[in-house]
């Protein structure tokens, strides 16, 4: 086919989409090509609603990769900026080094505000973080006729807990069933199956896994079970929620920093008896009075977002991986900073890491695809994550020590910081600011 015949075949379907003729979603069978689909479903819709789409078509995504793995009826793609900070060095079991950190935001200071924390913390020598626990959860529910017969299941789940493990491992060749957390309520029972999924975020692995098992299951259990829904909320998904605040969800992390008083006074402009004062009465108290669901923290979801969105994460879980603890000592003069994440759900293979842009992200960070042994480059992620979340958490915290949060929002969120010359503020954003 010519470039002429293609163009006026992609035509004919945008005008038949554009007359109702066609459904958007059968674009690719009418042409047999998903960028031809993309480009006829734009046209139809420019067309429809007189709207222009031309930015959304300016796109490096080639659409027969992705649909049927990332995306459904595609037009283009949307941007979003990409700032860096850092170098921020991490002593961690699996990140080690200085990193530079991509940080994809619409926010102005944030970028400036991790750098200005990034450098606090590398000057104190970096930021130490572990993963303490890792495994993706997913919880179906069942129905039984009664109390006694929902106890019945459980006990029999437990009794023939290899045989369930057999049936969900034999689904995918990374992930591996570490326990089954029961619940019950009346005649109901949650089976929150908890796997270890390599370097897969491994929400997928662990749906498909749990399907087998739970099938496995009523297949055996001597007795009336049914299944009610594959997810049943105990996972918990995309929701915040206790279970994984106190269960962990994804990887746990911590990453702490103690910090000489010379560093806070010079590179954050207060004292850590200011900061210590600001994260005890803002992230402690005023949390709890406000009942707080997602943790006691300045801004960690701030970076969390930034991060998905830069590497390919399901940005939808920034509910729960945003879920932070941030925490201040006063160590003999100097500062102690940490933070605790409990269920942090990222990944390196898999999803929307595979998309380019993400990927050179991941590549930025060297955890880019599988790691030696699997599970290593996902776990030195999350690291990376905690350490910049910690970096954030301590720049905000020194910003409204000082009062500088409005000044940096006008400075750096406005754009007066190109109009007027002046000294960069100290703070952003819940948080942001320069450094010179």
């Amino acid at each position: 086919m010519t470039e002429a015949e293609w163009r006026s075949r992609v035509e004919e379907v945008a005008e038949r989409i554009a007359r109702g003729e066609v459904k958007m979603h059968e674009a690719e069978r009418l042409l047999g090509n998903a960028n031809a689909a993309a480009l006829a479903r734009r046209l139809a819709l420019e067309r429809m609603l007189g709207v222009g789409l031309s930015s959304i078509g300016s796109t490096i995504l080639d659409f027969e990769e992705l649909v049927g793995r990332n995306i459904e009826n595609p037009i283009g793609a949307v941007q979003v900026p990409v700032g860096v900070a850092g170098p921020l060095r991490v002593l961690g079991e699996y990140a080690r080094g200085d990193f530079y950190i991509p940080l994809a935001t619409t926010e102005g200071a944030l970028v400036a505000s991790v750098n200005r924390g990034a450098k606090a913390v590398t000057m104190a020598g970096g930021a130490r973080t572990r993963v303490l626990r890792d495994g993706m959860a997913r919880a179906p529910l069942l129905w039984t006729p009664s109390l006694e017969e929902a106890v019945r299941l459980v006990e029999w789940v437990r009794e023939n807990m290899e045989e369930v493990r057999r049936a969900a491992e034999s689904t995918t060749r990374h992930g591996r069933l570490l326990e089954v957390q029961p619940f019950i309520a009346g005649n109901l029972v949650w089976l929150r199956f908890v796997y270890h999924t390599g370097d897969a975020m491994g929400m997928n692995m662990a749906t498909i896994a749990t399907d087998a098992a739970v099938r496995r299951i009523l297949e055996g259990f001597p007795g009336e079970a049914r299944l009610v829904a594959i997810s049943g909320n105990m996972c918990t998904d995309k929701k915040p929620a206790a279970t994984n605040l106190i269960l962990g969800r994804g990887k746990t992390v911590t990453a702490e920093a103690l910090l000489p008083r010379r560093v806070v006074e010079e590179t954050l402009k207060t004292t850590p008896e200011a900061i210590d004062y600001v994260a005890k009465a803002k992230n402690l108290l005023g949390s709890a009075m406000a009942g707080s669901l997602g943790g006691f923290n300045a801004h960690a979801a701030n970076v969390v977002a930034a991060i998905f969105i830069a590497t390919g994460q399901d940005v939808a879980q920034v509910v729960e991986s945003s879920t932070t603890f941030t925490w201040t000592e006063l160590r003999g003069g100097d500062l102690y900073i940490s933070v605790t994440m409990p269920s942090l759900e990222v990944g390196t293979v898999g999803g929307g890491t595979r998309l380019p842009t993400q990927r050179e992200a991941l590549q930025l960070l060297g955890a880019a695809g599988g790691g030696d042994p699997p599970g290593s480059n996902a776990r030195k992620l999350a690291e990376i994550i905690a350490a910049t979340v910690l970096a954030a958490e301590l720049n905000l915290l020194a910003a409204l020590a000082r009062n500088e949060l409005a000044r940096a929002h006008r400075l750096l969120g406005r754009g007066e910081a190109r109009k007027t010359p002046q000294p960069p503020p100290a703070g952003g954003r819940e948080g942001g600011e320069d450094v010179r």
